[in-house]
């Protein structure tokens, strides 16, 4: 009934009874936008709350069949509300736009996003959406400047990125980049 929120959180406390040091990224679903299911998991204090947009606004229906766009910014936006470290990803090559991607990456800018991934879409079965077009290292650099521009604390955007791929290397450098962004303002 609760989506899986109970396993997640239950998951996460007995991480952290057996080893209290230990660094926990959760990928949850959007729960359906039953916030009152996500707020279970973050009862359980994760270290970085991650949900995927997954691409861009247009091409939500035909990607994700039962998420929103905006469903996927509410739970971001009630997690960072709650002050926890949120983290999402796109993917690229699913025939999105230079200026959906740049409007993708405004919207969860205007989050307060800290970790943002953004790596190529690559086809898992026949089933799912196509690969459109593969994207070159060149633009996902571009894409990672843009980003940081918009005031994001990590930014990954590669080729092969993936949401949760060097989570703990991430992790550890949105807090060193969080460290010299608060100097710099002091």
């Amino acid at each position: 009934p609760d989506g899986g929120a109970a396993v997640w959180a239950a998951t996460i406390r007995a991480v952290r009874h057996r080893n209290p040091e230990t660094a926990i990224e959760v990928l949850v679903p959007d729960f359906q936008g039953h916030l009152e299911h996500l707020d279970i998991v973050l009862q359980a204090k994760p270290d970085v709350f991650n949900h995927n947009l997954e691409t861009v606004e247009r091409l939500q229906r035909p990607v994700r069949k039962t998420a929103t766009y905006e469903r996927t910014l509410a739970v971001l936006r009630h997690a960072k509300n709650r002050d926890f470290v949120t983290k999402s990803g796109i993917m690229l090559g699913l025939g999105e736009e230079h200026s959906e991607i740049a409007k993708a990456i405004e919207d969860l800018a205007e989050e307060k996003l800290d970790i943002l991934t953004i790596g190529q879409y690559l086809q898992p079965t026949p089933k799912h959406h196509r690969v459109d077009r593969f994207v070159h290292p060149e633009e996902f650099a571009a894409y990672e400047k843009a980003a940081y521009g918009k005031g994001f604390l990590m930014v990954s955007a590669t080729p092969l990125t993936r949401s949760s791929y060097h989570a703990g290397d991430d992790f550890a450098q949105m807090k060193k980049n969080r460290e010299a962004r608060l100097a710099e303002d002091a």
